[in-house]
């Protein structure tokens, strides 16, 4: 979206209600981008991700890490993780997202999508570990993928195309009235981190 570098972020909310959306464009310049896109894949301790359904535990190939100020303990699809120590680099983009934003985080989930097959199906973050319409802030490195919210009752869409370096934080009612997806896709044979700065109350 050309809007990104031409709106105030912390003014402009592309959400059209019940919500808050703040695109701030590139927070990483290509090399830098590029560079913490090595790094994390490299260094992070990636697993493969985890769900309960209906009593049955379901190993996904995308892959997750969770890293955090304290060793928090944090449930999502009836499975729990424990966060790990900061790394440096993870430091280094968390002060730089709180000074941006203007919010500070906690803690931080990270998600590697191999390459367009992995996505993330409709959903919420509102498990009860969160803030309670905290700001959640999602860095994008790799490749460029679309990212869509759907409002859980009239069914509105609003859709971004996200390209590596670029930040998107959701806040306030967000997670309440809209869900969001990373949808799969054929013509993406690249992969993708996304890290998600978020806010855990214990």
């Amino acid at each position: 979206m050309d809007l990104f570098n031409t709106l105030d972020p912390t003014q402009y909310n592309f959400l059209p209600y019940d919500g808050t959306v703040n695109c701030y464009g590139y927070l990483l310049h290509t090399e830098e981008a590029a560079f913490y896109f090595d790094h994390l894949l490299g260094h992070i301790e990636w697993k493969n991700d985890e769900a309960v359904i209906f009593g049955k535990r379901v190993i996904t190939k995308r892959k997750v890490a969770w890293y955090g100020s304290k060793p928090f303990q944090y449930t999502y699809s009836n499975v729990t993780k424990l966060a790990l120590p900061w790394t440096p680099e993870l430091l280094a983009l968390k002060d730089r997202i709180e000074k941006t934003t203007g919010e500070t985080y906690n803690s931080c989930l990270l998600n590697l999508y191999h390459d367009g097959s992995e996505g993330m199906a409709w959903h919420s973050d509102g498990e009860k570990d969160l803030k309670k319409n905290g700001a959640i802030a999602s860095l994008s490195l790799g490749a460029t993928r679309k990212f869509m919210f759907k409002h859980k009752t009239t069914q509105e869409k609003v859709t971004f195309i996200l390209e590596s370096g670029h930040l998107l934080v959701m806040k306030d009612e967000t997670q309440t009235f809209w869900v969001h997806r990373l949808p799969p896709t054929k013509v993406v044979h690249h992969p993708r981190i996304n890290l998600t700065f978020r806010t855990i109350e214990k």
